[in-house]
C-alpha cells in the first residue's frame, strides 16, 4: 500500500511540474517572477528533505540486505557520486527523528534545524553552516549552551542567506569561547592527512592538519634533512647523512618547500622494506610496481603501484636503485604473467605480487580500493568449498565486497581472458560485470603495436 501511495504522490508532483514547465515566464511581472522563484525554491528544498532521508535510511540498512555498500548502490542507481550519497546521509542524520533503546520516540539531535529544514525554509548550505559550527565547538561547552546555540542559528537561518549565517555563526563561536581555549581532545579530532587524486602531470596535493605532536616531529626532521645541500636529487651523490659538502650547499637553489618535500622522500625511502615495519597482507611494507617489458626496455610509459599511483618509468628505474621494492613485469602483447599453483589456503607472497600487476585493486565493478588495501579472494570456488589457491582462481577484493560474496548473495567467476566477473543476487536490481577503474588504459583506443 505504501508504494502505491508514494507512486501516486510522485505522479502528482510530476504532473504539476509538467504544467509549470509550460508557463510563459515572459508574461510575468518582476514581482510574479520573484514569487515563482520563492515557491520553486521552497519546493526544491522540501524535495531535498525526501532525497536526504532516503539516503540516510539506506545507510542504516545492512550491507547484506541491499547487496552492496549503501553509498555505491545509491550512487549507481541515481548516477551520482558515492561521496554525494554519503554526504546526504550525514546531513540528514542529526535532522531525523530517533527512537530510544526501549522504542520511545526522540526528537532529532538538532531539533531547531530539523524543523526549519523540513518546513522548506533551509537549503543544504544553511544546514552545513550550522553543523560545521556545532562540530567545531570545544568538547567542554555545556550541552545546554550547545543546544541554545543550535536553536539560535536555526531561527536566524530562516531569514538569512548562508553567507550571512556564516558570519553570525563565527561571531557566536567567539562569544561562546572568547579565549579560544581548546583541549587536546578538541585538537585531536581535527587531525587529518588527505591525499588528493593524482593530477594529469602525475603530481598530487597532500593536505595535513597536524597536531602539535606531529608538527614537532616534522620540525626536527626538516631541521636536519631539509637543510641546504641535504637530500638534493640534483646531486649525483646526494647527502643523506652527516653534513653536506660546502659545494652542495652553495649549489642548492631549491625552495624551502622543495627541500622539505625531498626530506620526506629520503626519510620514507630509508624505512621501506625495514623488517621492523613488519608485513602488510603477507608482504614487507614497501612499494609494489607493475609494468610491461616493452616499457621497461624503451624507458617510456609508466608503471602502476599497489596504491594505484602512475609512476613514470624513469622514476621506477631510479627507485629500484635506492630501496628493496617489488617489480612485476608482464608482456604488453599477450598480457602473460607468472602462473603459480599453491596447495595452501593463504595466497603466497608471489601470488599477491602477480595480482598487483593483474588486478591492481578490488575487482568489484566501480570499487576504487587499491591493491594495497585489498584482500585475496577465491573467484571460482572458495577454499571452504574445495577451491584451490591457484593464481588462475584468485583475485583481489576489498573486505566489504568480499563479505558480499559470503553473505550478500553475490557470486564471482573468471572470464576466459582472466578478468573477474561479479554477478549480483537475482532479487536486487544491481549491475554486475568487471571493474575497469584500475585499468584506465582500457578506455583508450588501442595503439598499433607495430608503431
Amino acid at each position: 500500500m505504501r508504494s502505491i501511495e508514494i507512486g501516486e504522490a510522485f505522479a502528482s508532483i510530476n504532473a504539476a511540474l509538467d504544467t509549470l514547465a509550460k508557463v510563459d515566464l515572459t508574461g510575468l511581472t518582476v514581482m510574479e517572477l520573484l514569487e515563482v522563484a520563492a515557491e520553486s525554491e521552497n519546493a526544491t528544498r522540501r524535495n531535498d528533505v525526501v532525497r536526504y532521508d532516503v539516503s540516510h535510511e539506506l545507510h542504516r540498512r545492512e550491507v547484506s540486505e541491499i547487496g552492496g555498500k549503501p553509498s555505491k548502490v545509491l550512487a549507481d542507481w541515481l548516477r551520482i557520486t558515492p561521496a554525494e550519497a554519503r554526504r546526504r546521509a550525514e546531513v540528514a542524520e542529526p535532522l531525523t527523528p530517533r527512537t530510544s533503546l526501549t522504542g520511545e520516540p526522540l526528537t532529532p539531535r538538532h531539533p531547531g534545524t530539523a524543523e526549519a529544514w523540513r518546513d522548506g525554509n533551509l537549503d543544504h548550505e544553511h544546514v552545513r553552516v550550522i553543523q560545521k559550527f556545532l562540530g567545531a565547538l570545544p568538547f567542554g561547552v555545556p550541552p545546554e549552551t550547545r543546544d541554545a546555540a543550535e536553536l539560535f542559528l536555526a531561527d536566524h537561518a530562516r531569514r538569512m542567506r548562508p553567507d550571512q549565517l556564516t558570519r553570525v555563526a563565527h561571531r557566536l563561536a567567539l562569544e561562546i569561547n572568547p579565549d579560544g581555549e581548546f583541549s587536546d581532545e578538541d585538537r585531536a579530532r581535527k587531525r587529518s592527512v588527505v591525499v588528493s587524486r593524482q593530477q594529469p602531470d602525475g603530481m598530487s596535493e597532500i593536505r595535513i592538519h597536524a597536531t602539535p605532536e606531529l608538527r614537532s616531529y616534522m620540525e626536527a626532521v626538516f631541521a636536519k634533512y631539509a637543510a641546504l645541500g641535504m637530500c638534493n636529487p640534483a646531486d649525483q651523490t646526494a647527502a643523506t647523512d652527516g653534513d653536506p659538502a660546502e659545494e652542495h650547499v652553495k649549489a642548492d637553489t631549491r625552495t624551502i618547500g622543495q627541500r622539505q618535500h625531498d626530506a620526506l622522500i629520503a626519510m620514507l625511502r630509508s624505512k621501506l622494506g625495514d623488517p621492523e615495519l613488519g608485513q602488510h597482507n603477507g608482504l614487507p611494507v614497501t612499494v609494489i610496481v607493475s609494468t610491461t617489458l616493452q616499457e621497461l626496455q624503451n624507458r617510456t610509459g609508466h608503471g602502476i603501484t599497489g596504491g594505484g599511483t602512475m609512476m613514470p618509468i624513469t622514476d621506477v628505474i631510479r627507485m629500484a636503485r635506492h630501496s628493496y621494492h617489488y617489480l612485476t613485469i608482464f608482456d604488453d602483447v599477450t598480457g602473460q604473467a607468472l602462473w603459480l599453483g599453491r596447495t595452501k589456503r593463504i595466497a603466497s607472497a608471489d601470488q599477491r605480487i602477480v595480482l598487483h600487476s593483474k588486478d591492481r585493486g578490488c575487482t568489484m565493478p566501480g570499487c576504487t580500493v587499491p591493491g594495497y588495501a585489498a584482500k585475496v579472494h577465491h573467484a571460482v570456488k572458495d577454499w571452504s568449498d574445495g577451491g584451490a589457491a591457484n593464481i588462475d582462481d584468485l583475485t583481489f577484493a576489498c573486505q566489504l565486497d568480499n563479505q558480499l560474496v559470503e553473505t550478500g548473495g553475490w557470486t564471482t567467476r573468471k572470464r576466459r581472458n582472466g578478468d573477474t566477473e561479479w554477478i549480483p543476487p537475482t532479487h536486487l536490481p544491481l549491475t554486475g560485470g568487471v571493474n575497469n577503474y584500475h585499468h584506465p588504459e582500457r578506455f583508450l583506443p588501442k595503439s598499433d603495436k607495430g608503431t
